[in-house]
């Protein structure tokens, strides 16, 4: 927990596109770095999220949603296409296509390559996210490398609890580390693209319009 009331504990912190404050951020990359996991606004919904090298983090996620983190299909945001390159195999049609789009709200599915950590690796192919939020592309260049990340919706839930940080962060600020208060999130998701043969497949529809 980061910050103390008279009355309780919370953990939720403000963060803004404009000009996001270095102080916060360092609070918030310290987390991550200490294995903590975060709930976070993207340029789409509001996700959970954890340093990629962190593996007891990542097992975290998978507990808090309830999936198998060797079958899991994984996601990183990322703060330039040269953060891309350093994580997966791209050729040069692949780069042309990720650099029209981005920033911007899609999910590009590639081959890793070893540099990812095991755990992500064993899946062999990563979907990557260059997010059109500061905020996010700022907490990831301060930290260095990838934040893996996930969606937390939850189809019974309301959507209130799902795009309102204050309601995210009073049902699932137990289970985190830290909730970020960007303002009201999105309620839709990101277009996702298979970039893993000759031709680009949209396998999942979402906000964004892919341009080839």
């Amino acid at each position: 927990m980061l910050f103390c009331s008279s009355v309780f504990l919370i953990n939720m912190i403000k963060l803004y596109d404009e000009n996001p404050n270095q102080n916060t951020i360092n609070k918030i990359v310290e987390v991550l770095r200490n294995g903590g996991v975060i709930v976070y606004p993207t340029d789409t919904v509001y996700a959970l999220g954890c340093d990629i090298f962190q593996t007891r983090a990542i097992e975290k996620i998978c507990k808090i949603k309830g999936i198998d983190p060797h079958k899991a299909q994984f996601s990183v945001m990322c703060a330039s296409l040269s953060d891309i390159s350093e994580y997966t195999k791209m050729d040069n049609e692949t780069f042309k296509l990720i650099r029209r789009n981005t920033p911007g709200a899609f999910t590009f599915v590639l081959n890793g390559n070893n540099h990812l950590p095991r755990l992500i690796k064993e899946r062999k192919t990563i979907g990557i996210r260059i997010p059109d939020r500061n905020l996010v592309r700022t907490i990831v260049e301060n930290l260095g490398n990838p934040i893996l990340t996930t969606s937390f919706r939850d189809m019974n839930t309301e959507v209130e609890y799902e795009t309102d940080p204050e309601l995210i962060e009073e049902k699932y600020g137990a289970l985190v580390d830290l909730v970020i208060d960007g303002g009201i999130g999105n309620t839709e998701v990101s277009t996702v693209v298979d970039c893993t043969t000759n031709d680009f497949e949209i396998i999942r529809q979402g906000i964004a319009e892919l341009e080839l």
